[in-house]
């Protein structure tokens, strides 16, 4: 499934009045799992700026232990610090890397921003080395925009 296709997808899920905002981004989550052959999980984490944490929403893909993440720790917690898109072509070469998996390769976090404000991140695992792209930038910053609106 194209890009436009897969954010237009989501944002009729988005657009449902019959279910929860956790709802809707399990189904965003599980939408975009099955339309890339190379996103292999993707979840939602969720900022408590007073704890400087992270915490684990919606997901899809294998168990994680990284439920609660610091500010500053891993891909994701590096993001909640810098405000800016992050895309790791081979987490082995990675320093501050949080490994989930001996088979995630590869990692894209993009910010979730609300009022100018991080509340949280989109982050996606892929089995592939150097699976991401602009492209995927540019859809799952799009989608941040239309998941904002949730909140």
């Amino acid at each position: 499934m194209d890009y436009v296709a897969t954010l237009n997808r989501c944002k009729l899920i988005l657009e449902r009045t019959d279910l929860t905002r956790e709802e809707k981004l399990q189904e965003v989550c599980e939408l975009l799992y099955d339309s890339k052959h190379y996103y292999d999980w993707v979840g939602y984490y969720f900022a408590d700026h007073e704890k400087q944490i992270l915490t684990l929403g919606p997901f899809i893909g294998e168990h994680t232990d990284h439920v609660i993440i610091p500010f500053g720790q891993g891909i994701c917690g590096q993001v909640a610090l810098s405000n800016e898109v992050f895309l790791v072509e081979d987490v082995y070469k990675q320093e501050n890397y949080l490994s989930c998996s001996l088979n995630v390769k590869s990692e894209i976090v993009v910010p979730l921003f609300v009022e100018g404000i991080n509340v949280g991140q989109i982050d996606i695992d892929s089995h592939t080395v150097n699976a991401f792209d602009t492209r995927d930038i540019e859809l799952l910053t799009h989608l941040n925009v239309e998941v904002a609106k949730l909140f």
